[in-house]
């Protein structure tokens, strides 16, 4: 409607106002998620943080919290335009423009995390550790499958399936799972739970 029919911009000066103390606010709100952010990250850079973390509320807040300065800032435009310039169309300019920012950031949060809620693996350093700490268990043949999955930023599950030797026997094969969940647990401290499968390769 107000691209199709623009009318004249009214009370300009309280819009000014608002949103001006908006973005002050909201930038100061971005400072601290930046700073924070900053700190988690380590080495990686920000999109490979991003990409890499298992915790989402330590980007979600900093990226909800850009999308916002960016509508502010399109809303701070539009009713520049309208009320300086007499672009009348601007002001529902801009709120289509924040629309698609707010549609996008949320898609992009969205594509970020979903393996997070189905349950992503381990990375594959992580797995392939696990596998050769499992392959060294004294009366291991085989290790035949490592399967792993983040239930939290700080909680994996691992399930092993090995095939002991013939000859082992059942007193030795639970020491040596008992090592073996110990010895992945002080290696990775984000590992909770082990199971560990005895099946024939």
């Amino acid at each position: 409607h107000h691209l199709r029919d623009p009318q004249p911009m009214t009370s300009a000066g309280m819009n000014y106002v608002v949103l001006g103390l908006a973005f002050v606010f909201e930038a100061a709100v971005w400072f601290f998620a930046v700073k924070e952010f900053r700190r988690v990250k380590g080495r990686h850079g920000f999109l490979d943080a991003v990409k890499y973390s298992k915790d989402p509320s330590l980007f979600v807040v900093l990226f909800e919290d850009t999308a916002a300065l960016l509508g502010l800032a399109v809303a701070l435009l539009g009713i520049y335009l309208a009320d300086v310039h007499q672009v009348w169309w601007a002001d529902g300019g801009a709120s289509i423009v924040i629309g698609l920012i707010l549609a996008g950031t949320a898609a992009w949060l969205a594509y970020e995390t979903k393996s997070l809620l189905i349950g992503e693996a381990a990375s594959a350093g992580e797995v392939q550790g696990i596998r050769d700490m499992a392959d060294v268990v004294d009366g291991v043949e085989h290790v035949n499958e490592v399967l792993t999955m983040h239930m939290g930023p700080d909680f994996v599950l691992v399930n092993i399936s090995v095939d002991f030797a013939n000859d082992v026997l059942a007193g030795d094969v639970e020491d040596a799972i008992a090592q073996l969940d110990s010895a992945i647990k002080q290696r990775y401290p984000v590992v909770k739970r082990v199971f560990v499968e005895i099946e024939s390769r």
